[in-house]
């Protein structure tokens, strides 16, 4: 499908005046609309004010917003972006030289900035509408690490407090982003831990757990909803993150545009659904609306398989379910992930609007096991000069596997993918694969089944 005019440069970057001025929200293209939270006593979608006891109230507002497409990116954010973005879009020329491929291979890196990810994109604007709304501080979660970076910067630059619930095995694999955090005026604490009601309770129940996505998040909401003057922020799985997120893919775009270049295939690495739901949108929404066909890959690791494994049901979104119900791909909030080093793909369920769009057959899932993932990293290192995260090397696997088929069958398609950031402080990770000592894990149909228990039943959740 690519129609190109010219030679394509190493890396396509769009001036400064064609930078996005407004997120995309695919969900106003969506004819099936992604499904809305509930509240867990009730079983009643949950109102505006009842999700401003913990999330800010703008964002609120971009929560439950299905009918506007475009949302203006206010001033300040847009101000903030410019010393990052736009980011650039890279043609691999070296890894279709290494792959001896027809196809073309194009990566839009998210790894120029300190927080060495993606994430810093949503960070920014929740940080800046929680100041907006005149609050002292803020609480989260993160798994490996990105998204509490991203929020401590963000938080610096908006002179906001800062309070991050890290997932305990990444704390103790990633000690150097722990203390990246810190210097930005971060408190981390290793979770679950003993500092709030639902950590004491987890690890009673759990002696030595190494920690989930859900336990952070619980702890961290506990935290907003009994602390005056702060509220609490997640750097993936909700419509607001995405949203945000989607400048991401309409930086992609128009790049893209800008040399006549039309995709055949996308792909993300799926975790709670920020990046690959940032970069897909504004492509899903043309095929939403009939405008032109994309194939749309969401690279998920075997370990904890939300979308190929995993029942689309209502679930809760954190472990000591005191969050809404979300309708969406999970492995059961109670699901707690091997100890391995996927990174932030860690998490139990999907974004609601990729879970949808899932369901309604217009994207593909596929499960990759983590020692063919450092495999692909090793190989994009050592030919396109970048260290990969685990996450980003997700997506790095599956565009070298349909590189591949493409010299199999002799096609010419052209490879999008995202590389949501770089790897620096993921080097247990990859000592343990130099090393020989990584290993691969599946959970088994009973583990999973154990997690699928945890799901709440009620009328109109069948699954």
């Amino acid at each position: 499908m690519t129609n190109q005019s010219r030679e394509i440069p190493y890396k396509i970057y769009l001036e400064e005046s064609e930078m996005p001025k407004q997120w995309y929200n695919v969900r106003a293209d969506m004819k099936n609309k992604p499904a809305p939270l509930l509240n867990p006593a009730t079983h009643k979608p949950m109102t505006a004010e009842e999700l401003s006891q913990v999330f800010c109230e703008d964002l609120v507002k971009q929560e439950l917003d299905n009918d506007n497409a475009y949302i203006d990116i206010p001033q300040e954010i847009l101000d903030f972006y410019k010393m990052y973005r736009p980011s650039p879009l890279v043609r691999a020329y070296c890894l279709e030289k290494k792959l001896d491929t027809p196809a073309k291979i194009y990566y839009k890196f998210e790894g120029n900035n300190t927080s060495g990810s993606h994430k810093l994109n949503s960070a920014i604007a929740q940080a800046y509408y929680a100041k907006k709304q005149g609050l002292k501080g803020v609480t989260t979660e993160t798994g490996a690490g990105q998204w509490g970076t991203a929020l401590s910067m963000a938080c610096a630059y908006l002179g906001l407090d800062c309070k991050v619930y890290m997932v305990k095995c990444s704390y103790e694999q990633k000690p150097f982003r722990r203390e990246v955090m810190r210097t930005y005026g971060a408190a981390v604490t290793p979770s679950p831990s003993e500092t709030t009601e639902i950590g004491r309770k987890i690890l009673a129940e759990h002696p030595g757990t190494t920690g989930s996505l859900g336990c952070a998040i619980s702890e961290a909401v506990e935290v907003a909803t009994h602390t005056e003057g702060y509220r609490y922020v997640l750097g993936s799985v909700l419509n607001q993150v995405l949203l945000h997120q989607s400048v991401i893919g309409l930086e992609t775009k128009a790049a893209l545009d800008k040399y006549g270049i039309t995709p055949d295939v996308i792909i993300g690495c799926a975790g709670g659904g920020s990046n690959l739901g940032g970069l897909i949108s504004p492509f899903m929404g043309e095929k939403l609306r009939g405008e032109k066909d994309y194939r749309f890959i969401a690279v998920e690791p075997a370990s904890c398989p939300s979308f190929t494994r995993g029942k689309f049901a209502y679930d809760f979104c954190d472990t000591g379910m005191v969050t809404p119900l979300q309708k969406m791909y999970t492995l059961g909030s109670g699901f707690i992930p091997s100890a391995n080093h996927a990174g932030g793909l860690r998490y139990h369920g999907m974004s609601s609007v990729l879970s949808q769009l899932y369901h309604d057959g217009l994207m593909e899932a596929v499960s990759v096991e983590q020692t063919s993932v450092f495999e692909a990293a090793e190989m994009f290192a050592r030919v396109e000069g970048i260290l990969p995260a685990p996450e980003s090397s997700h997506a790095i696997r599956v565009a070298i596997d349909e590189a591949l088929k493409c010299k199999e069958n002799n096609e010419e398609k052209t490879i999008v993918f995202g590389l949501t950031g770089t790897g620096y402080f993921d080097m247990v990770a990859y000592e343990k694969f130099n090393n020989g000592e990584m290993k691969d894990y599946i959970p088994t149909d009973e583990e999973l089944e154990a997690g699928f228990a945890g799901i709440p039943r009620f009328e109109g959740n069948e699954f």
